[in-house]
């Protein structure tokens, strides 16, 4: 028996190194690409620069556009996503039975399961020209709709991640909260809530990652032309969709244009990196303030 855990101790060693070799490596050649990058284009063009046309005579090499069209998509998602998300989740925690919940939570998780592929045409087919029949003025290629549809996509992350936040609270507090008078309402929102408040915000913040790094919706529906604009309405391209379109073979490998795709993904890398440390210290400090 001994023998048998030892190995097992070993296999999960041996997991965890190879993770994080790969993850190592993955970030040297990101950073070392980068490096060569910026041996002929300037940092500071590149983080200020208004204009990314790398791919044409005149090349400019600001990230500003591509930057501005991810947070855009990313916002809208995540403004749609969490209102829908975390609704679904209090109700499902604190309002409705457990065979409705046993049902019902497993077929949002379906959702996670679409292929992004999927969303994409269902962005570009059904609810482009839904919006553009109210909104006239809406281009084909915007940024609305992808944004609409991520929300759609991480909106299970929420509710689940949220859900089992507020399920794990012990029921002393909230018959504690019943015994001095509060309603449901008031129990939910002014104990369970805030109790539960540092899980919801580490689901909020994987869902903005996992939005931020989304590659195939945005590819399909957003469109491929960087512009600096927070208009949701007219084509942008964001920081992967930029990535995959350099990648499908037909910019030379070894080339400076080649290499933008390693800026790109290494500023994509930083991004995320802040936004998922932001989040372990949310989580860090509400534990806190709640043991306290």
């Amino acid at each position: 028996m001994k023998q048998k855990e030892k190995i097992i101790e070993w296999l999960l060693k041996i997991s965890g190194g190879i993770t994080i070799l790969i993850t190592i490596g993955i970030v040297w050649v990101l950073l070392y690409e980068t490096v060569v990058f910026f041996k002929v284009v300037s940092i500071k063009e590149f983080l200020t620069a208004k204009e990314w046309t790398p791919l044409f005579t005149n090349k400019q090499f600001g990230i500003m556009p591509l930057l501005s069209a991810t947070m855009l998509t990313s916002l809208i998602a995540i403004l749609v996503a969490l209102p829908f998300g975390l609704t679904i989740a209090i109700y499902l925690s604190e309002y409705a039975d457990r065979r409705f919940r046993k049902i019902v939570k497993p077929l949002l998780e379906v959702l996670a399961s679409i292929p992004t592929v999927v969303y994409g045409f269902f962005a570009l087919t059904v609810v482009t020209p839904f919006l553009q029949n109210i909104i006239p003025g809406m281009a084909g290629f915007n940024a609305l709709s992808p944004g609409i549809v991520m929300g759609i996509m991480i909106m299970p992350l929420i509710t689940s991640l949220s859900e089992d936040a507020l399920y794990v609270i012990p029921n002393s507090m909230r018959f504690g909260s019943y015994a001095l008078g509060a309603s449901r309402f008031q129990t939910t929102f002014r104990v369970l809530l805030p109790a539960a408040s540092s899980g919801i915000g580490v689901s909020v913040i994987l869902a903005i990652s996992r939005a931020i790094g989304e590659t195939m919706i945005v590819a399909i529906a957003a469109g491929q032309q960087p512009r600096l604009t927070f208009n949701p309405l007219v084509p942008v391209e964001t920081i992967t969709t930029y990535i995959v379109q350099v990648s499908m073979g037909d910019v030379p490998q070894d080339s400076l244009e080649f290499r933008t795709i390693f800026a790109a993904g290494m500023t994509l890398f930083v991004f995320t990196f802040i936004i998922n440390n932001i989040g372990l210290w949310l989580k860090r400090k509400y534990h806190q303030k709640y043991e306290l």
